[in-house]
Formats: C-alpha cells, sequence, structure tokens
C-alpha cells in the first residue's frame, strides 16, 4: 500500500519532516489538482492500493464530491483526512464515499476511548490507523511501555478492522515491533527524510524496503 501526502500549510498532525516537504511542494506550486494530473497515469504502471492523505480545508476548497469523483477516476482506494470527525463524515459525507466504494480511514489515539473506537472500527472499511503516541508525525525511538499497552488494549478489543500503527516507525526495530504487535505498520516521515537525502531514485528506495524487512 502507498500513502500519497497532500500539502497543507497548516498540518496538525505532521512534524518537521513532513512540514518541510509540503512547505517546499507548495513553494512548487504544488495543488490537489496538479497532484490529480500526475497521477492521473499511475494504473498504467501501479497495481499497489494507493491512498491519499490530507487535510480538510483543501479538500472542503476542491469540493469533496468532485475530489472523491477524481479519486476514482485515477483509481485512488481510499483517503485518509485526519481532521474529518467520525461524525461529520457519517452525518455528511459517508454516502458520497460509500456509492464510490472509496475507503475513508480513521484514526485511533492512545486517548480514545473503548467505545468510540468501537464506533470507528463500525464505520470503517480497509484498516484502522493506530497513532502510536499522542504526538506529531517524526522519527523516534523504540516503543515505551505504555505504547505497547496501549497496542495490547486495542488488539485484545479483537477488532474486525485490520490496525496499523503509524507516526515513529522509522527503522527495522520499530517497524518490526509495529508489525508484531498489531496487522502491519505505516512509515511517513522516514521515507521523506531518506528522499530528501539520498535524492531518491530506484535504488534507494528498494534498498530502504529491503533494510526495514529483512
Amino acid at each position: 500500500m502507498i500513502e500519497i501526502g497532500i500539502p497543507f500549510s497548516d498540518p496538525i498532525a505532521d512534524g518537521p519532516v513532513i512540514q518541510r516537504s509540503s512547505e517546499k511542494a507548495l513553494q512548487n506550486g504544488m495543488s490537489i489538482r496538479l497532484l490529480f494530473n500526475q497521477l492521473a497515469d499511475i494504473r498504467k504502471t501501479v497495481s499497489t492500493p494507493l491512498l491519499l492523505m490530507g487535510y480538510i480545508n483543501p479538500v472542503s476548497k476542491f469540493g469533496l464530491e468532485n475530489f472523491c469523483n477524481k479519486c476514482v477516476e485515477i483509481g485512488i482506494d481510499g483517503v485518509i483526512i485526519p481532521d474529518l470527525p467520525p461524525e461529520i463524515y457519517l452525518n455528511q459525507y459517508s454516502g458520497i464515499f460509500e456509492k464510490r466504494d472509496l475507503y475513508n480511514i480513521f484514526l485511533i489515539t492512545p486517548q480514545t476511548d473503548a467505545n468510540r473506537i468501537r464506533n470507528i472500527d463500525n464505520i470503517s472499511k480497509g484498516f484502522l490507523y493506530l497513532v502510536s503516541s499522542h504526538s506529531i508525525t517524526g522519527i523516534k525511538g523504540d516503543f515505551s511501555e505504555k505504547q505497547r499497552s496501549y497496542f495490547k488494549r486495542i488488539r485484545e478489543m479483537k477488532l474486525k478492522n485490520p490496525r496499523l500503527i503509524g507516526f515513529g516507525i522509522s527503522d527495522k526495530e520499530t517497524f518490526s515491533n509495529a508489525c508484531y504487535m498489531a496487522d502491519g505498520a505505516i512509515i511517513g516521515s522516514a521515507f521523506v527524510k531518506m528522499l530528501t537525502e539520498t535524492g531518491g531514485g530506484f535504488r534507494n528506495i528498494k534498498e530502504f524496503i529491503s533494510d526495514l524487512k529483512h
């Protein structure tokens, strides 16, 4: 699965690495419209599930229904909009997503209570995004006992959707531990940092992914 970020000037969950990449992208003229243009032919060569991650402000400005239509047209499988509350999604937008078979992925944090977690699980499709800590994205150390207890608590709830841990997954150790405590892991800042430092390139990306898995 590949997550493609939509740059935004005022993110609430992104750390310094993602913030700098967003600032650079916006300075270079990036927009949702341009992103869709760049992704127009992606399904000719990429079969991996694709997600767009961004914030509700630029999506609303583009028009949420138009946004969902473009996602379906291109072949995007789902979106992650961290500042779209489940209640607003359910009352105003769920029909738009369901009609287009487009997944809307919700986030769960250590502060989310059990009833809310089950409600989110009930309206979710695809997977649940487990935020590893009450913080912004970015490279951190290994998980604390408090975090491990949180992952264990969610696992024991036996939710219907798979659980993927994100925020702070930066190396082989954190990736392996996250996959052990959930159904998978999400890597963002570490990947962007690698691209920034190495200039990207297929070989560098392949080596980065290989190092995480082996």
